[in-house]
């Protein structure tokens, strides 16, 4: 497994220098297949055979240059090739290839790069070089039969590749999609989160100023505290959006489950009563099943504080086997009909991602509102401690 995963680093690594440098990577092919059309100028050769001269060799070259420019002008770049193995058989009439290299090269490119009104004409000039090729050759139907198999596998091959880049940027369209709409709903969290929580703690500083100036002061801080946090988690998903350009924001590990202890301190300077407890043994979560798991209870608690107009709420992570079980309950007026908005979705969302549950209701005995999600615990994860 070591030796087929730093194959495979050392293949991706290729591969990338080669999509960087396709000028190199356009002249190593076209020296590759001067190489192979050397062969016949170099081996020994009878003296019924053509001679090998220096313009033949020269005409060789002619023919292997223009590939070269093959990913910029394909259709010229074959028609160059035809012309010069036509000037090459009619004028010299050299040592013969075992394969027409430089025209399986070209037809496999076009194949690949250019557009449909290039492949047709292609086809069309295939149609008509190939039987006269093998006319002046051999007019052999064995000849006619492999040249038009070779070529027409140069030309599915290429279809192939064209086909799987395709789907290749389909997928990466696809994934930066879905990291798209990821960061869009961590925004989204931090934003209603911090907005939430400095709304409420603004709208009581007034009242609190006159009649307890201690608690005014513990309310501006909070509110301070609350939005340099939502600074900081704003910039760090801001610097993944301009990842790769400089000055972006230095990476910050995501929030998991060893956050919600603070988390739950923050709710309750806005004046709600939260309670915090563990049950089972507690496990290390993979970070992205701990990030969701986090931004859940934040969520969970943002809707208390905007909606609920309760008094108190509980948070409870329970580990079962195999299961972290969520739960947010608080003491508010309970659901509403036509709830559900974007905070609540993206519960579900987070919970449907890690193959869990989300559910949402009224609380135990039919009072407040209850959310309950269930994510799966990967087994083997070890038992520690974390904050209550």
């Amino acid at each position: 497994m070591g030796i087929r995963g730093d194959l495979r680093n050392h293949w991706e690594r290729t591969r990338s220098w080669g999509a960087a440098n396709p000028w190199a990577v356009d002249i190593g092919i076209a020296l590759l297949v001067q190489a192979a059309m050397t062969m016949p100028f170099v081996v020994p050769r009878g003296p019924e055979l053509e001679p090998a001269t220096w313009p033949a060799y020269g005409l060789t070259a002619l023919t292997v240059l223009p590939l070269v420019w093959r990913r910029r002008a394909p259709l010229a770049v074959l028609l160059a090739i035809l012309a010069a193995s036509a000037l090459y058989k009619l004028a010299l009439e050299g040592p013969g290839q075992p394969l027409p290299y430089t025209g399986l090269v070209s037809v496999y490119t076009i194949a690949a790069l250019a557009p449909a009104w290039q492949r047709l004409t292609t086809a069309a000039l295939l149609v008509v070089a190939v039987p006269a090729s093998v006319w002046l050759n051999t007019q052999s139907a064995r000849e006619l039969t492999f040249s038009l198999f070779v070529f027409g596998a140069a030309y599915v091959f290429g279809r192939l590749q064209d086909a799987r880049q395709r789907a290749h940027r389909i997928e990466a369209e696809q994934a930066a999609a879905r990291e798209r709409a990821r960061i869009a709903r961590e925004m989204h969290d931090i934003l209603s989160h911090a907005v939430s929580l400095m709304i409420v703690q603004a709208e009581a500083g007034p009242v609190a100023v006159r009649a307890a100036p201690a608690r005014a002061e513990a309310a501006f801080e909070a509110i301070s505290e609350t939005g340099r946090e939502a600074m900081a988690q704003l910039r760090h998903m801001l610097g993944l959006l301009r990842e790769g350009d400089e000055g972006a924001a230095p990476r910050e590990p995501q929030p998991d489950l060893g956050g919600i202890p603070d988390l739950v301190e923050r709710v309750r300077a806005s004046g709600l009563a939260v309670g915090y407890e563990t049950e089972g043994g507690v496990r290390a979560l993979p970070a992205a099943t701990g990030a969701s798991a986090y931004r859940i209870v934040q969520e969970a608690l943002t809707n208390v504080v905007k909606h609920a107009q309760a008094r108190a709420a509980d948070v409870r992570l329970a580990y079962g086997d195999g299961v972290l079980r969520v739960t947010v309950t608080d003491d508010g007026r309970g659901p509403r009909p036509g709830s559900g908005g974007h905070g609540l979705v993206g519960i579900r969302e987070r919970a449907a991602a890690h193959g869990g549950t989300a559910a949402m209701g009224p609380g135990p005995g039919g009072r407040g509102f209850e959310v309950r999600v269930l994510l799966p615990v990967p087994p083997g994860t070890d038992t520690v401690e974390v904050g209550r």
